[in-house]
């Protein structure tokens, strides 16, 4: 009988245990599919690159000098003007220092030329003989702070720089603050023609004597590009009988050799025909007027070629 227990027992965890098997079988599941690869991101062409502005270079004007003949100045400003061309800054020596503040001071080329005309040269004469010249200068620099309306140099509308010669030892100097009127006397003050002009205790002289055109100084103020405009007068060989024509001979030897040399770093250079024009000859205003026009004109290609090729 025990025995019989016994089996039954062993029988009944067999079948226990296969239940169980059999249970935990049935539990299961099929296991699942793995998860599809994601697909790769589609590769997209770089986007084209910002559209490229080109902007134009920093523009100066170097004006010469030239007594009379500086009206051709005005004259290629106009041209300059009608073309859209501004220049961004503007430098001058002696006849070009008194054009250059003016421009700077915001007249239009068309007011330049009104002024031209309507000019009384007796206004600026102001003698001074006996003396260390024939003229003071004085009336000019009154007549320059009255057509700029007293603004300072670095209060101009267009940065301006007038360029002197220092009367001891020969140094030039840029005038980029200051008194525009004294500036452009000391800057016009032809040796033996105009009294030097004391500004802070040192004596200035012409600026010719030592820039004639002042392409150096345009650069020097920032200018990327420089339309330099030479009115200097060629030495002619004439009689030099006359004093003054003495000096303004020599004048044009010595600045036909420093323009060689500086006009080097211009990127263009205007040269008015002014033949017959000398540099006393008031009289002859419009016709300086009109050599500049036509120079201006005459160069508009290579000067639209030149801004075009150092836009950036």
């Amino acid at each position: 009988m025990t025995e019989i227990l016994d089996r039954r027992r062993r029988l009944g965890l067999q079948w226990a245990a296969l239940a169980a098997l059999g249970g935990l079988a049935g539990c299961q599941t099929t296991p699942p599919l793995p998860a599809p690869a994601p697909s790769p991101a589609p590769v997209l062409p770089p986007p084209p690159p910002p559209p490229r502005v080109l902007r134009p270079p920093v523009l100066g004007l170097a004006l010469g000098g030239g007594a009379a003949r500086g009206f051709a100045h005005i004259g290629v400003i106009q041209v300059l003007e009608e073309q859209g061309i501004r220049p961004q800054l503007v430098t001058g020596t002696s006849a070009g220092s008194l054009v250059a503040a003016l421009y700077a001071s915001g007249h239009s080329g068309t007011d330049l030329g009104r002024m031209a005309q309507d000019m009384d040269e007796s206004a600026l004469t102001d003698w001074a003989f006996p003396g260390r010249g024939v003229l003071k200068g004085e009336a000019l620099a009154v007549y320059v702070r009255k057509q700029t309306g007293g603004l300072p140099i670095e209060q101009m509308k267009l940065p301006l720089g007038i360029v002197a010669t220092d009367l001891a030892d020969g140094q030039p100097i840029l005038f980029r603050r200051g008194d525009v009127g004294s500036a452009v006397r000391a800057s016009s003050a032809v040796p033996a023609v105009f009294q030097p002009v004391r500004i802070n205790g040192r004596e200035y002289v012409d600026g010719g004597l030592v820039s004639p055109v002042p392409v150096r100084y345009a650069r020097e103020m920032g200018a990327e590009m420089v339309i330099a405009v030479d009115i200097s007068t060629p030495p002619d060989g004439g009689a030099t009988g006359d004093a003054l024509r003495l000096l303004l001979q020599t004048f044009s030897i010595m600045g036909r050799s420093i323009n060689q040399w500086e006009l080097k770093d211009a990127d263009v250079v205007l040269r008015p025909t002014l033949t017959g024009v000398a540099g006393t000859d008031f009289t002859a205003r419009l016709k300086a007027l009109k050599a500049g026009r036509e120079a201006a004109q005459a160069m508009l290609p290579a000067i639209r070629q030149k801004l075009a090729a150092l836009a950036r």
